[in-house]
């Protein structure tokens, strides 16, 4: 989706629809450029909104024709998007309010909308313009690149442009520059996620990401099984030994102009691209949307691709192990033991617990740069979802200070977290009796003994924080600016985080 500003109002503007906001209450109030038209027409679209019982509440609309109202703009029809009750007003009820726009506008190729200035004494200008431009772009996302071209898709019916009328220039450059930013890189996410998993061995997801990190400005190597070998990452290849494709692992590193000594910020994404769960083998049913298990891959290499866009000010390197978890008569056998790059060894009692084992690994790799902070994140446990449900990730951390700062980058960026503890007294579980851990614990607790697990390889000292996000990696159903399928989770998150860091 382009976008574009407009000093016009949204009665002068040439475009297919304008969007207005309206506010809820017992009689909802009109926003800017509503209250406008509703002078000009002597009061008609209050009529309508009464006519209609429009509540304004939020994601709501109501389209009216032009000619309902006297031909007062230019557009053939008018969008009221109710934005809900003004006390709740947020920079993410914007961003959901200008999706349901984006969903709403069948056959519309261009709006002019003037969201963005609903209660500027709540969000400000350029948090408001960049809230409205992503929710819009991230709402007109469509994975259609199988569909035949006469299936009916509905993809010609989205929106290719968004207009924000209104709008002093020299405000909105900067705040559609990282809305652009991104948008396309949670969209790229997403694209990677939704490839089917046929089409994305370790070796060619490694090439994917190379390219498109190149593109971006970054450093990149990807180790293969000779050099996976010699670092020693004994829990990527225990994985991989089931697959007849080879494991791979991707280095990215993006440096800043003015930091190329510092610290590095060190993430790690999980990079299952099919989950089989190998001996431990998953019912038929489980394996459905295992092609998405290597949805933290594809957030960090995501939010990497967009940092020289966004002139982020922090060093990263980001470690993205990639398998893929398959049965075979090569394959790790319950009750293996596997040795890791930091020497700890593990006896692998579920296969289907592979996610932790190539993260470890990662993770170690991480603490060896003695870094400022580690991020990892992981589609890790379904015990997650089984707390937190489908649209709200885990966060566990070893660092109070850190874990705020992750869970304020998540709430600015409009993604769902809650902390989880990590108890000490749990760490018993995970004791083996031929290894220094086991890779799984009991039945009960099983994210919190999975980030227990992945603790272990984590430097002591070294702010850490794991994300699950196992259940919001993937949505079953279109809503606000979430698309049915892979939803690029994650990707807002470490670029808010970032951003905070460098400021």
């Amino acid at each position: 989706m382009e976008f574009e500003v407009s000093r016009e109002s949204t009665s002068s503007v040439d475009v297919d629809m304008v969007a207005l906001p309206v506010l809820a209450g017992d009689s909802p109030r009109l926003g800017p450029g509503a209250d406008q038209l509703d002078s000009e027409t002597g009061g008609e679209l209050s009529r309508f909104i009464r006519a209609f019982g429009f509540k304004a509440e939020k994601g709501e609309t109501l389209v009216l024709p032009s000619e309902a109202l006297g031909g007062k703009t230019r557009a053939p029809r008018v969008m009221l998007v109710g934005v809900g009750k003004p006390g709740t007003l947020t920079a993410q009820t914007i961003r959901e309010t200008s999706a349901a726009v984006v969903r709403s506008a069948k056959n519309a190729k261009t709006i002019a909308t003037t969201l963005w200035k609903v209660d500027e004494s709540v969000v400000d200008a350029p948090a408001a313009l960049r809230a409205t431009a992503e929710g819009a772009g991230l709402a007109s996302y469509r994975f259609d690149r199988y569909k035949s071209s006469n299936s009916n898709t509905g993809a010609n019916t989205c929106p290719e442009k968004l207009v924000l009328a209104e709008c002093p220039l020299e405000e909105a450059s900067a705040a559609l520059i990282k809305a652009r930013c991104v948008v396309e890189a949670v969209c790229w996410a997403r694209d990677m996620v939704n490839e089917p998993a046929g089409s994305k061995a370790p070796a060619v997801l490694a090439e994917e990401i190379r390219r498109r990190a190149e593109e971006a400005g970054l450093a990149v190597e990807v180790w293969g099984r000779d050099r996976l070998e010699r670092e020693r990452l004994g829990g990527v290849i225990g994985v991989g030994k089931g697959s007849s494709n080879d494991p791979c692992l991707v280095r990215l590193e993006y440096v800043p102009a003015q930091s190329q000594d510092a610290q590095p910020l060190c993430l790690v994404g999980k990079g299952v691209v099919f989950d089989s769960g190998g001996l431990s083998l998953k019912p038929a049913d489980g394996m459905e949307t295992m092609k998405t298990d290597m949805s933290g891959a594809a957030a960090v290499a995501a939010a990497m691709s967009a940092l020289r866009g966004l002139e982020a000010k922090v060093r990263v390197v980001g470690f993205l192990p990639l398998v893929e978890n398959m049965p075979s008569g090569s394959a790790t056998k319950p009750g293996d033991v596997l040795v890791f790059r930091n020497s700890k060894t593990v006896e692998v009692l579920n296969t289907d617990a592979e996610g932790r084992l190539i993260m470890a690994d990662a993770l170690s790799l991480s603490s060896e740069l003695k870094p400022r902070a580690i991020v990892d994140l992981a589609t890790l446990t379904g015990a997650c979802m089984v707390a937190l449900g489908n649209k709200i990730f885990g966060v566990m951390a070893n660092n109070d200070d850190f874990a705020a700062a992750v869970l304020d980058a998540a709430s600015r960026a409009g993604e769902r977290a809650w902390r989880l503890p990590l108890p000490a007294d749990y760490r018993k579980q995970l004791e083996s009796e031929v290894a220094d851990i086991k890779n799984i614990g009991s039945r009960y607790g099983g994210a919190l003994t999975a980030g227990l697990f992945l603790q272990e390889f984590v430097e002591e000292g070294i702010p850490w924080a794991h994300l699950d996000i196992a259940g919001p990696a993937r949505s079953e159903a279109d809503e606000f600016e979430i698309p049915k399928g892979g939803t690029g989770v994650g990707v807002r998150t470490l670029l808010a985080l970032i951003e905070a860091m460098g400021s």
